[in-house]
């Protein structure tokens, strides 16, 4: 039994491969043992374990020194390169600037940046130091930005001129902040600095290039990313350098990345793919990473493709569509022939989109499914298998999946149930920050709760089915409809607000929003345009409604709780189910 009406786009058999991919699955899940993986790295002396030495100085202290890290192309067409020896040394300049900053072992360092190479010399400068870094998406607004760095409690902020403008009003409440450290890329903005900011460029100048890493054992705390809930603000979610461990081998068994290849991930380093696999993964496993600075256009992303020679493609549904959309003929106008391997991350890939990669690239985009929390991928489809189009493919080795009922009982194949993991795998997440409470919640009866719904198959392959809460997938962000509801409700005119996911052909989701308005105001599509700006310019284009509708008012249970399911049911036309708990008109 299988869940698509797609035919199963076959593999040949490993030994007839061309390239031969790094894992046999069948011979390597029966007796994997993670102990294998620990002992491929290189690890600090004393047993320590850091993510920076580990992608970054394993590599530029031996024979690959001098290898090509990173090929980066800026939004200008502006073009570097860096070895691993550079990037050694410019992340020890950084963790120097750090450490004449007064930060230690444990501090929160955040990065509010586009994808610059300045970037990812600051996040493994960070990790050098020993604290903890904490990306966050260069499209937030003021409000997402305030949320994070005053949960985290963050004393640095590295960012640019154009989005430390942008944060200017929210300084002020930011108390824990003792530095803000300005990247003025080739001088770009001619500016001069606020008062009180730092220059990145004068401070790297007066920094070493030699820096000893600080011995991190692989329990201490390394990268924290902010995930989206149905209710209260966005939750830390804080990984420790273990994680480092399964993020290595994923690179090697769900990409496939291999020494000679040229990868090309489009994760914005905001999201826990930009750091996991546009950071971590690649790196660990030596291979040459193309960045660009710039955003989605289908003609650029296939002139870096052919003007690079990139081999690994690692994108988001939302992004194949749009090429879908593009068209079939374009990917024809380029030489796409270095393609070996293409992935696809961040919310369920439709198996048409599938199919369409197979035909048009001659390979199918492997699906692979993780959240913030798991930190790594937990199931996917793989280079040496053959690839079921719409499934998420199958359990990575050394991690159990299980679909259970609401009592937490298996369920037979092919039914529909809750995604649960047996804990722990290495880059599981250690806690939510300052939420224990919360953290404690997604673990029961010796499973971790994903909060997915899904169904495995007979042949072991997981096929999403969709989220148990409310928590709005739209382009691969999570959108936790409460953020959005806080910002809606400070607009003068709005009383009350209820947001949520409805279902679009490109991004999967766009964020809907239905407000209720306060006495003296009446509906308009100027006042609905003037809602809508507001709510982009506190959180971000690609987080705010892009739809909102005027209601009376807002159906919610007797304890006053809004009813998300029934806006959807009625906007979408489906039953409305139990109405018991509905207050009273």
């Amino acid at each position: 039994m299988t869940t698509s009406s797609f035919p199963i786009i076959s593999k040949p058999a490993i030994e007839d491969m061309e390239t031969k991919p790094n894992l046999d699955y069948d011979k390597v899940r029966g007796n994997f043992d993670w102990q294998q993986m620990y002992d491929e790295l290189d690890w600090l002396p004393g047993g320590g374990l850091n993510k920076a030495h580990e992608a970054i100085d394993r590599h530029a202290n031996g024979r690959n020194r001098d290898k090509i890290a990173m090929i980066w192309e800026g939004k200008n067409g502006e073009k570097e390169t860096y070895t691993l020896r550079q990037m050694k040394e410019q992340s020890n300049k950084f963790a120097n600037v750090l450490t004449s900053l007064g930060i230690e072992k444990g501090d929160r360092v955040f990065i509010y940046m586009e994808r610059l190479p300045e970037l990812y010399f600051a996040f493994f400068g960070i990790l050098k130091v020993g604290a903890v870094a904490g990306p966050l998406f260069s499209a937030f607004g003021p409000d997402p930005v305030k949320d994070r760095m005053l949960d985290s409690e963050a004393k640095v902020l590295v960012t640019q001129p154009d989005l430390r403008r942008k944060i200017t009003p929210i300084i002020p409440v930011l108390f824990e902040l003792q530095h803000m450290v300005i990247v003025n890329k080739n001088n770009r903005d001619p500016q001069p600095l606020m008062s009180g900011d730092l220059s990145y460029e004068e401070e790297m100048s007066k920094a070493t290039a030699n820096f000893d890493t600080v011995i991190t054992s692989q329990y201490d705390y390394s990268i924290m990313h902010y995930t989206s809930g149905t209710t209260g603000k966005p939750k830390g979610a804080v990984h420790r350098h273990q994680a480092v461990v399964q993020q290595y081998a994923t690179g090697k068994w769900a990409l496939d990345l291999q020494e000679d290849d040229i990868y090309f991930c489009t994760a914005d380093p905001g999201w826990v793919t930009g750091t996991s696999y546009g950071m971590i993964a690649p790196w660990t496993n030596g291979v040459t990473q193309l960045i660009y600075e710039g955003g989605f256009r289908a003609s650029k992303w296939y002139q870096l493709i052919q003007d690079y020679n990139v081999t690994v493609f690692y994108t988001a549904p939302t992004a194949i569509r749009m090429l879908m959309k593009a068209g079939d003929d374009i990917p024809g106008r380029y030489d796409m022939s270095s393609l070996r391997f293409m992935a696809s991350v961040g919310e369920p890939l439709n198996p048409e989109a599938v199919v369409w990669g197979n035909d048009v690239f001659g390979m199918p985009f492997h699906d692979n499914w993780w959240q913030t929390e798991t930190g790594a991928i937990m199931c996917a489809n793989y280079a040496c298998q053959d690839v079921n189009p719409g499934s998420m493919g199958r359990p990575i080795p050394g991690v159990e999946l299980g679909i259970v009922d609401d009592e937490y009982n298996e369920v037979p194949v092919g039914e529909d149930g809750n995604l649960v993991v047996r804990p722990t795998w290495p880059s599981m997440f250690h806690t939510y920050w300052n939420n224990t409470e919360m953290y404690n919640s997604r673990f029961r009866k010796g499973w971790y709760i994903t909060g997915d719904t899904a169904r495995v198959d007979e042949n072991g392959y997981y096929w999403f089915v969709g989220r148990a809460d409310d928590v709005i997938n739209t382009a691969g962000h999570l959108v936790g409809p409460f953020e959005v509801e806080s910002a809606l409700i400070e607009h003068p005119a709005v009383a009350e607000a209820g947001v949520i996911g409805k279902p679009d052909p490109i991004a999967m989701e766009i964020v809907k929003a239905f407000v209720s308005l306060k006495d003296g105001y009446e509906e308009s599509t100027e006042l609905r345009r003037d809602i809508m700006r507001f709510s982009r310019q506190k959180l971000a284009a690609a987080v705010a409604p892009r739809e909102l509708d005027f209601v009376p008012t807002l159906p919610k249970t007797r304890s006053g709780k809004i009813m998300r399911r029934l806006l959807k049911a009625r906007e979408l036309g489906l039953p409305e189910g139990d109405t018991s708990t509905l207050e009273d008109d």
